[in-house]
């Protein structure tokens, strides 16, 4: 069995770039940077960013070019995809890899209910809004409050009542 999958979770780092195929099928394109920190032998932290290319289709390329933004978080569920072509004004052969979005998720703020909404595939997890004005009135304000709260135990947990 073969498995080609990545999961990501990062910021944009440009605008999407909506475009249409011939067939008339959207086609969005950004890019997301991902970090990583860890401490090296000598216990200083060090941090590293790596940056990919991201593309994705049909309904999912017109809510993403949407609702995202530079500077956005997204979490992106897909395929690696190699693509290369030949240069137009070199003749140079050119490659690209590219991650071909299956499902994706909006980040904490990235979503018009303030929520996390999830897109694409068999499941859908939340709304994706695709009208002008997806939040109105007080209904969607009292839901992003809901959301963002966290109630933690006023008592301690003790490790010893966790059944696993």
């Amino acid at each position: 069995m073969y498995l080609n999958k990545a999961f990501l979770y990062g910021n944009l780092t440009r605008d999407p770039e909506l475009k249409a195929l011939p067939s008339g099928v959207k086609v969005t394109s950004f890019g997301i940077a991902t970090n990583r920190t860890w401490k090296d032998k000598n216990g200083v932290k060090q941090d590293s960013t790596e940056y990919h290319n991201i593309v994705s289709f049909g309904k999912q390329a017109e809510v993403i070019a949407q609702y995202l933004k530079k500077g956005r978080a997204i979490f992106v569920e897909g395929r690696l995809q190699t693509r290369s072509w030949d240069d137009k004004e070199t003749g140079v052969k050119k490659s690209r890899t590219e991650i071909v979005i299956d499902n994706f998720q909006f980040g904490p703020s990235g979503t018009p209910t303030g929520g996390a909404s999830t897109y694409g595939g068999a499941s859908t997890g939340g709304e994706a809004q695709t009208d002008s004005n997806p939040v109105s009135g007080s209904k969607g304000a009292s839901k992003a409050e809901n959301l963002d709260t966290i109630e933690y135990p006023a008592e301690e947990i003790n490790p010893e009542d966790i059944p696993f």
